[in-house]
């Protein structure tokens, strides 16, 4: 277990808390180093410019993010937008101030609160009360070349049922909010898709507030981009709300994914399950996993588990995976996380080609039915056919990487 807890000196210098002090020698600033006690702002402004060193940046190639960490304007034709939904669903437009818009979002960083501050109209999908959706709600973004920012809001309203996939393809650099808001007894699953192009960059904040006796089900597939980094944070509020939170990254050579999940229950008897796998081919090929689970005061009767597994199929490939549990009661009914990095099973291995199996068709069988536990916890069958059809092509390219250099 990590348990830091580090506050701000005073109430004056709390604004500049996400800034590493140990970056400047005149700050009296104490390290934030918990997710719990990091300063929220609306304003760019109150951000200094990352430069690697804080701890929320430590992490990410901030070299690569110019544009995005610029407050200006974008053009609104960068990402080319299609939503397929039922009839059922309500669509509109929200203005900064105007509800649910920032009901539960609060930017962390510098790249969200441009994000916030850029998006004069943010989309909203709101499922209506008492509707379940038998269709899920498909939303493609596709990136023309350029910078972009993006606030979503999605909304599933008390004792609703639905499912909301955001797919993201093309090239861009893209700074994204996604504000999502399960009401009472509602049952939501959400999953982010990035196939992004080689050159993209894709910066995503997720935050959401489960209600009481409600369910969020949070997916996040990575595959795609240059530097993709989704950082979800679920607030499990309402007495009995579940929180499930699942990811898939699959890193090639140059590529950089990465995922910070906090998850904090708050209200009495919530449940919370978080499982994040990864694997990783080719020079240079990196993910980072940080999880953080906080166990408040009032929420007696938690029980919650999270894990990371990576898989690192050649040499010069990396995975960080940082796990950390804060408990601030002592009455709950389970807690614990697991963070594993390694490289094939050989057990797993010989007992398939001891079957007849060739090496290579018994390391692509491993890879597989590693990573399809989080793929088949996306109920949309189309979704899963092609994620499975995208993870074989990875495994084919890199097989066609090692025949040609042999």
């Amino acid at each position: 277990m990590t348990t830091v807890t580090q506050t701000p000196a005073d109430a004056s210098t709390r604004a500049e808390g996400h800034i590493d002090p140990a970056a400047s020698l005149v700050s009296k600033v104490v390290p934030v180093q918990t997710r719990s006690e990091r300063p929220t702002s609306f304003d760019p402004a109150d951000f200094g410019m990352p430069t690697g060193r804080e701890v929320n940046w430590k992490h990410t190639p901030v070299a690569l993010l110019g544009d995005l960490l610029r407050d200006e304007p974008a053009p609104h034709d960068v990402i080319g937008v299609e939503v397929s939904a039922p009839d059922a669903v309500h669509q509109s437009r929200l203005a900064i101030g105007e509800a649910p818009r920032g009901e539960v979002f609060r930017p962390e960083d510098r790249v969200s609160a441009i994000a916030w501050t850029q998006e004069a109209d943010a989309p909203l999908i709101r499922i209506p009360a008492g509707v379940e959706l038998d269709e899920p709600v498909l939303v493609r973004l596709t990136g023309r070349g350029g910078v972009a920012h993006a606030h979503v809001v999605i909304e599933a309203q008390a004792q609703s049922r639905a499912t909301v996939v955001l797919r993201h393809e093309g090239s861009a650099q893209q700074a994204q909010n996604v504000e999502i808001i399960v009401r009472d007894g509602a049952a939501l699953t959400v999953v982010s898709v990035q196939r992004w192009d080689d050159d993209a960059i894709h910066l995503a904040s997720h935050q959401a507030r489960v209600d009481r006796d409600a369910t969020l089900t949070h997916v996040v597939v990575s595959l795609g981009g240059r530097v993709v980094r989704v950082n979800p944070s679920v607030e499990l509020a309402g007495t009995g709300a579940e929180g499930k939170l699942y990811g898939l990254a699959f890193s090639d050579a140059g590529q950089h994914l990465e995922s910070q999940v906090y998850l904090h229950h708050k209200g009495a008897q919530t449940v919370g399950d978080v499982l994040y796998k990864g694997a990783l081919q080719g020079e240079s090929a990196r993910s980072v996993w940080i999880g953080d689970v906080l166990i408040g005061p009032d929420a007696v009767g938690t029980d919650s588990y999270e894990a990371n597994r990576n898989l690192v199929l050649t040499d010069g490939a990396r995975a960080d995976s940082i796990p950390n549990l804060e408990i601030e009661t002592g009455d709950i009914r389970g807690a614990g996380h697991a963070s594993a990095t390694g490289r094939f099973d050989d057990e797993q291995l010989f007992y398939l080609q001891a079957r007849g199996i060739a090496e290579e068709e018994a390391r692509r069988l491993v890879v597989l039915g590693f990573l399809a536990e989080i793929v088949q916890k996306i109920d949309v069958a189309d979704l899963q056919d092609e994620l499975i059809a995208a993870i074989e092509d990875e495994l084919a390219l890199a097989s066609d990487a090692e025949g040609a250099a042999e």
